[in-house]
């Protein structure tokens, strides 16, 4: 969407697309610029913020300032990132620059560490950090932007599992316990397979089902993978693809009613996901199973 304020010195264009996972919110920026660039980022204040460069093109690199006139006290490295704790705010600097496309996600920390369930971790909420490197988190947050505009309902766990597997990254939630390896109780998986079942194909959150098991999300997640070999979304878009697949089989139902049916957008969308798991195209499975 476009962004209604006005726009800083030298900016010509810019565009915000924003979505929230989890209690995170994410917001995918992007930049046309014309020159030399200097204006304070928006952000809610009273959340911590993470934010990574995605993509640039100047001929000067963009940089986070913790203030107008002071420079970024750390040398450029690519795919670098920040760290900014509530109430501080930061500026984005370019001589010059072109265009730049950078994610920021907000959140409280208190809260996302509840929700992972961590106490305490490797982070201090209150010390910026500027310009570091982390390659991993950097792939997570890109990930997470891609999905912003993904209307498909497994975006919901999917999204919900990178903004836990980001929190537990940042938060230095890194030892998995015993029981998380060993996977869910047979009662617990039982529940999660009955409860996606019945929402099937409808969204589920993370914190639904960590919530129906007792346990915290990043535990849940852990577990559940152990369990089924799964991740919960991967097993979500997996059960849909078999009830279109038992669709197929079994009704006369054009393409484009089990694709509505199972929760995708169109058919095509449904023949490109049917494809990357399947190996073949809908109306070819279907033609190869019913001759």
């Amino acid at each position: 969407m476009s962004h209604s304020q006005p726009l800083p010195e030298n900016v010509a264009r810019r565009t915000t697309s924003s979505r929230s996972w989890n209690g995170v919110s994410v917001d995918l920026n992007e930049f046309t610029c014309t020159g030399r660039v200097c204006f304070p980022m928006e952000a809610n204040l009273e959340r911590a913020r993470l934010g990574a460069l995605l993509e640039e093109v100047g001929t000067d690199h963009w940089e986070v300032r913790t203030a107008r006139s002071t420079p970024c006290p750390n040398a450029y490295r690519p795919r670098h990132m920040y760290f900014a704790p509530a109430d501080l705010e930061l500026w984005g600097h370019s001589a010059d620059t072109r265009f730049v496309r950078c994610a920021a996600i907000s959140f409280e920390v208190d809260e996302i560490r509840q929700r992972i369930g961590v106490e305490r971790g490797t982070l201090s909420a209150g010390v910026a950090r500027i310009r570091f490197v982390d390659e991993t988190l950097w792939l997570l947050i890109k990930l997470l932007t891609e999905a912003i505009d993904d209307s498909d309902p497994t975006t919901e766990l999917y999204g919900d599992s990178l903004t836990v597997a980001i929190a537990s990254k940042l938060l230095g939630l890194q030892e998995e316990t015993k029981s998380s390896k060993c996977g869910l109780s047979p009662v617990q998986l039982s529940d999660a397979m009955s409860y996606l079942d019945a929402k099937l194909p409808c969204r589920v959150s993370l914190a639904e089902l960590a919530d129906l098991a007792g346990l915290s999300q990043s535990h849940y997640s852990r577990a559940f993978k152990a369990s089924t070999g799964f991740s919960p979304y991967q097993w979500q878009l997996q059960a849909r693809i078999e009830r279109a697949q038992n669709m197929m089989i079994n009704t006369n139902k054009s393409l484009d009613d089990i694709a509505e049916n199972t929760g995708f957008a169109d058919s095509v969308h449904f023949g490109r996901t049917f494809r990357n798991l399947t190996g073949a195209t809908p109306a070819a499975w279907r033609s190869d199973r019913l001759s």
